[in-house]
């Protein structure tokens, strides 16, 4: 992604041990994200930068065996994971988590919940946080709604590009 849009800034959780699995779940630090919902992305980004954040990924395409793994290891939080069934916009390539960072300060906006927060202060209409952590996570879904993208009804973090079903679920590692 940082082919299309050099601006963006990366914390690749999976790649690290900082994630809810404990463990690095990616042997590199990569997000990959299938053409046209780079492009979204980079649109979406634009329109950031003009309320003064940049856009810090968390994660994108995800390896379908990954998902199994969260699967089966978390089941309490399935409501905050993907069938590995039915596949994930993740293993297509069509979904990715972010969230905002200032652009004067370089650091990351604190929102409502923290990232791979399986509470109800994730869902991304939940009416708690400050005033400003709220219009934070309101402000980044507009600009991603704008470009194409929906937001997960339990993870305000995690955007679908529309028309992710035309992609196959997709096992490459990373």
């Amino acid at each position: 992604m940082s082919k299309f849009d050099t601006r963006l800034q990366f914390d690749i959780r999976y790649a690290t041990a900082n994630n809810f699995m404990a463990k690095p779940l990616y042997s590199s630090a990569r997000a990959m994200l299938q053409r046209p919902a780079a492009e979204a992305l980079t649109r979406a980004h634009d329109r950031l930068r003009s309320y003064g954040y940049g856009l810090l990924v968390f994660d994108a395409y995800r390896p379908w065996q990954i998902t199994r793994d969260m699967w089966d290891k978390h089941p309490l939080s399935r409501a905050y994971l993907s069938d590995p069934l039915k596949g994930s916009r993740h293993n297509r390539g069509c979904a990715l988590d972010i969230t905002l960072y200032d652009l004067k300060t370089g650091k990351e906006v604190i929102m409502p919940s923290a990232y791979d927060e399986f509470t109800e202060r994730a869902h991304p209409d939940y009416e708690g946080g400050s005033p400003e952590q709220t219009k934070a996570r309101d402000l980044l879904r507009n600009a991603m709604e704008a470009e194409g993208f929906t937001v997960y009804q339990n993870e305000w973090w995690h955007f679908d590009y529309n028309g992710w079903e035309a992609y196959p679920v997709l096992n490459n590692p990373l």
